[in-house]
């Protein structure tokens, strides 16, 4: 693989004023964000989502191929856009590869990565996987002969020496972008279409947990769903979800749907150890729907009982993960819930399988959740009802 330093250099020096017109407002972390009015039903539509996984944006930028799996990336999204065009697009963690990215503001590629979605006008969510604020890792072939690109380093500002020997620029520059600031930049430039949101402070440091209220076109009727995004960790800390994101979930969900009339989907990247109990042994068959089943779950390494309460809701109707890219199938869970997978949506990222999106559609009367994988070739597979006994 040929490499092209010049490409690296060009991203960091072009991206440096950038990061300096920004990097004032990404600094202070704030649970604020612009208030949003609740996700509705179009007149005589199901409520339709598309769910992008493991875009793996920003890896290898210093090569020829790093660029190229990028735009391979956004023509998938756009592919499934234009053909299901979705009320709102849920972006499932590992939106970057964060330990790829030699700048400090990873929110340059994040943006990139929203751009398909946005500039259709579509809303839409993020949840963080574990790439997302992982810290940069040095490429071994830079310790090779050919050495580490030239990258010019921002100045700091207690700095009073120009020497090589000064190298506090470029230790701050590859400190990598933290889950909050991620979430700052992406409202700041969403056009008031993200409905992302930085979680309550006390689950720090995990962040992207919060809900939206998908409500029905008739005011008089009750919301057509509750969707939560939950952030399983990973990349800055552990792939966990922590005992106080239990306790906040059941809060949360008991007050927004006490009696549980109102159906719930759940959101987040790395899969319990529930998937492992689920999974195929080998090809997928009924009750499992989907097309590949080529590796092993790679499960978090605890979850602090959230399944036990998912499965005790009956209004919980199905949970959603990524992180698996050789994995899309869908299972009942002890008969109360189903498990999915998404579709590896980005050439970023490991394996080679053909690319997609996991598309969800909610229709209020009669109520049901359907769901299937639109490929970035057009073909449509692996239909499943996700409210059916």
């Amino acid at each position: 693989m040929k490499q092209s330093w010049s490409f690296v250099i060009f991203t960091v020096i072009v991206s440096l004023p950038l990061i300096s017109a920004v990097g004032w407002e990404l600094n202070t972390p704030t649970t604020t964000t612009a208030k949003r009015s609740n996700l509705r039903v179009r007149e005589g539509s199901p409520f339709k989502i598309a769910i992008f996984a493991d875009l793996h944006f920003g890896e290898d930028t210093w090569t020829d191929w790093g660029p190229r799996q990028d735009l391979n990336s956004v023509t998938v999204m756009s592919n499934v856009l234009d053909a299901e065009t979705p009320d709102f697009v849920v972006y499932l963690g590992d939106v970057v590869t964060a330990n790829n990215i030699p700048i400090q503001n990873a929110s340059l590629v994040w943006d990139k990565a929203i751009s398909p979605t946005r500039d259709r006008g579509i809303p839409w969510a993020t949840l963080f996987g574990n790439h997302d604020d992982a810290s940069f890792e040095w490429p071994l072939d830079w310790f090779s002969s050919s050495g580490t690109p030239p990258i010019r380093c921002p100045a700091t500002s207690n700095s009073s020496s120009s020497s090589d020997d000064d190298d506090d620029g470029c230790a701050d520059m590859l400190r990598g972008t933290t889950r909050v600031e991620l979430i700052q930049g992406e409202v700041k430039a969403s056009n008031a279409l993200s409905y992302s949101k930085i979680g309550p402070k006390k689950l720090w440091p995990s962040i992207s947990n919060y809900a939206l209220l998908v409500e029905s076109l008739d005011d008089s009727k009750p919301p057509l769903a509750l969707l939560y995004f939950i952030d399983s960790g990973g990349g800055s800390y552990h792939e966990v979800i922590s005992n106080a994101q239990v306790e906040w979930f059941k809060t949360k969900s008991n007050t927004l749907n006490p009696d549980l009339r109102i159906p719930e989907l759940i959101f987040w990247h790395i899969p319990s150890k529930a998937y492992k109990e689920v999974a195929p042994l080998l090809w997928i068959t009924k009750p499992c729907v989907g097309s590949i089943n080529r590796e092993k779950v790679a499960a978090q390494e605890a979850e602090h009982g959230m399944m036990r309460v998912l499965e005790n809701r009956s209004s919980v109707k199905a949970v959603f993960v990524g992180h698996n890219h050789g994995l899309d199938w869908c299972c009942p869970y002890k008969d109360k819930l189903w498990l999915c997978f998404a579709r590896h949506t980005g050439y970023g990222g490991y394996g080679n399988w053909p690319r997609g999106s996991r598309i969800l559609e909610i229709t209020e009367m009669p109520f049901s959740i359907k769901s299937w994988i639109r490929m970035e070739d057009g073909s449509v597979h692996s239909e499943v009802n996700l409210t059916s006994d």
